[in-house]
C-alpha cells in the first residue's frame, strides 16, 4: 500500500518547507474546519474515532501491517513485537464507552461540547455551560514515543480543533499512518489534519506556525519547552508536558517465593514497554527489605526474566551512540562490582546492550540510559524510596506499585501527598487508562474554553 500525499509529512524527505507553504496549509485548515467539523455531534466523532481504533486492531487492516510487517518497525524505531504490543494497547482504549467515560470525566457531560448543558450542582443556579474547542491547534510532539502523538490527534478530533502536528525529524511514521487512516475512514475530517516534519529550532517555519494557532501543545525537556513558550503570540494558549521519570517500588510482603515469579514479570513488562522510553517507565525498582526474596535476589530474577523476553520480544537495533552509551555505563557497574561486590552487581545479556539489570546497595535515585537498562536497589520502606527520589521533585510521573492490596490506597495516598500525580500496579506504568490525567491534569479538559449560560 502506498500512502498518498496528502499531508505535508508525505513528500520527499530532501524537500523544502518555506514559511509560506506553512502559513497556507494553516488557512487551507481552518477553512476545512468551518466547513466540514465544526457543526459535527460529538457522538458522530466518538463513532469514528471507535470505529478507526477497531480497524487498527484487525491484523488485514492495511495502516496496522505497514506498521508492523516489512520497514515499518525500522521506520518506526523498534522491534515488531514492541511495536504491536503498544499499539495493541492504545487502540483498544479507543471505544465509544471509554470516550464517554473521558468527556464526563473531564467536562462533566458527555454534550457539553454540543449545546448549554446544566452540570450537577449547578441546575438550581439557573446556569448552564458550553465547552468550546480551539478552532486550531498546533503539537510539537517529541521523538521517543508515538503515542502521545496519536493521542494528541485523538483529543483534537474530540474538540472539533483543525490540527497541524509538526514531528520530530525521524518520528513521524506511525503519527503520519494514523493521520491516513483518519483520512480514509472520513476524508472531510482528514482534511482538517495536517502532518509535518522538519528539525526543532526552526524559528521561521515555527513563527509561521505560532501565528495561526490558538492553542499549542508540546512535549519535550524544559529548554524545549521554555524556548516555544517565548515564540507564542500573548493570547496564544499553551500547554506543555515536561520531562518527569518513574519507579517502582515492590513491598517485601508480596515477595514470598511463591509469589515473586508474578512480581519479577510485571516488573518486566514495564522494562520492556515501548523499550522503556516513555516518562511513565521505570527508572529505578525500589525493593523493600525483610521478604521471603532480597533485594539482590529480586534482581537476578528480574535479569533472566529479561533474558527471556529478549527472545520473545526483542529490543531492536540501536543508533551507535545509544549503544555506546549503555556500553560505557555498564563498565562503570563491572569495575564496582569487582571491587565491592557486596555493594554493586549488574548482569547483562551476551554480545549486545540488549537489557541490563544493574543492583546497587546505595538506594540513591540514579537516572538510567534506558532501553531495557534498569537498576534495583534496596529500601526499608516506601517513604525512604520517596526520600531518595526526592532529590528530583515535581519530576516523577508515576509510581508502579507491587504491595498487599488491601494497603494499594493507603501508599497510594503517601505518594499524593508527596506529589506523584498517578499511581498504579506494576506492570501498567506505560499503559495508562485513556481517561488517565496526564501530569496531574484533565488532558482534555485543558484543551477547552468555557462559556457561562446565566438563565
Amino acid at each position: 500500500m502506498a500512502l498518498p500525499n496528502y499531508f505535508l509529512a508525505d513528500l520527499p524527505p530532501d524537500a523544502a518547507l518555506s514559511p509560506a507553504m506553512i502559513t497556507e496549509a494553516c488557512q487551507t485548515l481552518k477553512r476545512n474546519r468551518a466547513q466540514y467539523l465544526a457543526s459535527r455531534p460529538t457522538d458522530s466523532l466518538v463513532r469514528l474515532l471507535g470505529a478507526v481504533g477497531e480497524s487498527w486492531l484487525k491484523p488485514d487492516n492495511a495502516f496496522r501491517r505497514l506498521a508492523l510487517e516489512g520497514s515499518g518497525p525500522a521506520e518506526a524505531g523498534f522491534s515488531r513485537g514492541t511495536l504491536q504490543k503498544g499499539l495493541d494497547h492504545f487502540f483498544r482504549q479507543l471505544t465509544p464507552d471509554n470516550f464517554r467515560a473521558l468527556l464526563e470525566q473531564d467536562l462533566g457531560h458527555a454534550g457539553c461540547l454540543d449545546q448549554f448543558v446544566a452540570l450537577p450542582g449547578e441546575k438550581n443556579s439557573g446556569r448552564a455551560v458550553l465547552a468550546v474547542g480551539p478552532a486550531f491547534l498546533a503539537h510539537i510532539t517529541a521523538g521517543n514515543l508515538p503515542v502521545p502523538a496519536l493521542m494528541s490527534l485523538v483529543l483534537g478530533v474530540l474538540t472539533r480543533s483543525a490540527q497541524f502536528v509538526k514531528c520530530a525529524r525521524g518520528a513521524a511514521f506511525l503519527p503520519r499512518l494514523f493521520a491516513h487512516s483518519l483520512y480514509e475512514a472520513d476524508p472531510k475530517l482528514g482534511a482538517c489534519l495536517e502532518v509535518a516534519v522538519w528539525p526543532g529550532g526552526d524559528a521561521s517555519l515555527e513563527t509561521a506556525l505560532f501565528a495561526e494557532a490558538d492553542c499549542v501543545t508540546a512535549t519535550g525537556g524544559d529548554e524545549a519547552l521554555a524556548a516555544i513558550r517565548s515564540q507564542l503570540p500573548f493570547q496564544t494558549r499553551f500547554i506543555g508536558y515536561g520531562h518527569r521519570v518513574s519507579f517502582g517500588y515492590v513491598a517485601g510482603e508480596v515477595l514470598s517465593r511463591f509469589y515473586s515469579g508474578r512480581v519479577v514479570s510485571w516488573t518486566a513488562d514495564d522494562v520492556v514497554a515501548w523499550n522503556q522510553l516513555g516518562c511513565l517507565s521505570p527508572h529505578v525498582i525500589y525493593v523493600q527489605t525483610g521478604g521471603e526474596v532480597p533485594p539482590e535476589k529480586f534482581a537476578e530474577l528480574l535479569a533472566d526474566e529479561l533474558d527471556r523476553r529478549e527472545q520473545m520480544e526483542p529490543r531492536g537495533e540501536l543508533p551507535a551512540e545509544h549503544a555506546a552509551a549503555i556500553a560505557s555505563r555498564r563498565g562503570i557497574y563491572e569495575v564496582r562490582a569487582a571491587h565491592a561486590p557486596g555493594e554493586t552487581r549488574h548482569w547483562c545479556s551476551k554480545n549486545s546492550t540488549a537489557w541490563t539489570v544493574v543492583y546497587e546497595a546505595d538506594a540513591r535515585f540514579q537516572l538510567s540510559c534506558l532501553n531495557r537498562f534498569i537498576y534495583v536497589k534496596p529500601v526499608p520502606d516506601l517513604a525512604e524510596a520517596l526520600q531518595q527520589a526526592g532529590a528530583i521533585p515535581g519530576r516523577i510521573s508515576t509510581v508502579g506499585l507491587a504491595v498487599p492490596e488491601h494497603q494499594m490506597a493507603e501508599r497510594a495516598a503517601q505518594l499524593a501527598v508527596a506529589g506523584v500525580p498517578r499511581v498504579c500496579p506494576l506492570g501498567r506504568m506505560q499503559n495508562p487508562p485513556l481517561t488517565w490525567r496526564h501530569d496531574g491534569r484533565p488532558a482534555l479538559g485543558d484543551l477547552v474554553t468555557w462559556t457561562d449560560l446565566e438563565m
